[in-house]
């Protein structure tokens, strides 16, 4: 018998497919190997791997995400406290994170702002796909978290990411309609990262808290879009199964702006995923809302919802 709280167990049958549910109820349950992302401004795969070798780690490739590479659960402890860990050449990422800057697709020389950006991971991901050239902006509000962040982006060593501690829902009144690119990963309520031996992980769900992450996100959204230029590009991501924080959210901003924005169809290399929601709680989503998509939790990866939207034209008069 699971100690999650019965009202998400409820709620999370009426939004995952009961093809997928054994699978998805056991990712709760199960610790998932260490994910491993190269940080391809300093190094490459087959000098990783060599020094994997040599601390005799196993490892496992992944055919879609030639810079990830997958670590047993055992050898974790000796991982993080290499050399190469400890100096940047490697960071841990699960593959749902690493998918969001895949979809937003940076090009170098760009301009692209990461709204919510600590710890970083996603930053430094946009950097390496940049080749470092360009100019990112990442935004953090939380003081603990922004200074993490930094560290984090003095050990990996990137010179194309600026940082600023500051609250990305007033960011656009001061860069409006500026970045190619905008990823918002949107604070959330977390729910794809609750573990039934891990009580703190979940002590905290309420429907509540999921009402107030929603709020936050659409003024959160508002900001991206006024942030984006025309013809840009906008990757909004959480960690939730929530439709509150997800699906809701992108109807909401497609509500207040119906005409300057489209939702892309995500392409995506892996299975695991299900379209996103045409309605939820008997209110009817606009329908490219199901142009979005849920990633699938498995043995390997983390639930997570993305979408992907192009601004057509612009939002700021």
């Amino acid at each position: 018998m699971s100690n999650l709280p019965k009202q998400f167990i409820d709620r999370l049958k009426l939004i995952i497919p009961d093809t997928h549910w054994y699978t998805v109820w056991n990712s709760f349950h199960i610790d998932k190997p260490l994910v491993l992302r190269i940080n391809t401004l300093r190094t490459d795969k087959p000098s990783v791997e060599k020094e994997l070798r040599k601390l005799s780690v196993d490892f496992e490739e992944v055919s879609w995400k030639n810079d990830a590479l997958v670590i047993p659960l055992a050898d974790r402890p000796v991982v993080l406290n290499s050399d190469i860990y400890q100096k940047g050449l490697l960071y841990s990422q699960n593959l749902s994170s690493q998918l969001a800057p895949v979809i937003l697709d940076p090009q170098p020389g760009e301009e692209v702002l990461d709204m919510c950006a600590a710890p970083g991971g996603k930053t430094s991901q946009i950097a390496c796909m940049m080749q470092d050239k360009g100019r990112i902006a990442a935004i953090e509000k939380v003081k603990t978290r922004f200074f993490k962040m930094k560290a984090n982006f003095k050990t990996l060593q990137h010179h194309s990411i600026q940082t600023y501690f500051a609250d990305a829902v007033s960011v656009w009144r001061k860069t409006p309609e500026r970045f190619d690119r905008v990823l918002l990963d949107a604070p959330c309520s977390s729910e794809s990262r609750f573990h039934t031996n891990k009580p703190d992980s979940y002590s905290h769900w309420k429907l509540r808290k999921i009402k107030e992450a929603s709020r936050k996100q659409k003024k959160l959204i508002y900001s991206a879009v006024n942030c984006l230029k025309p013809g840009g590009t906008l990757v909004y991501s959480t960690c939730s199964f929530a439709p509150e924080e997800n699906e809701a959210v992108i109807n909401h901003i497609l509500d207040t702006f119906p005409q300057q924005l489209t939702v892309e169809t995500v392409n995506t290399p892996i299975k695991n995923v299900q379209a996103g929601l045409a309605q939820w709680n008997g209110k009817n989503f606009n329908p490219s809302v199901t142009n979005s998509l849920r990633i699938l939790p498995n043995e390997f990866m983390d639930g997570f919802y993305i979408c992907q939207i192009v601004k057509t034209a612009a939002t700021i008069p």
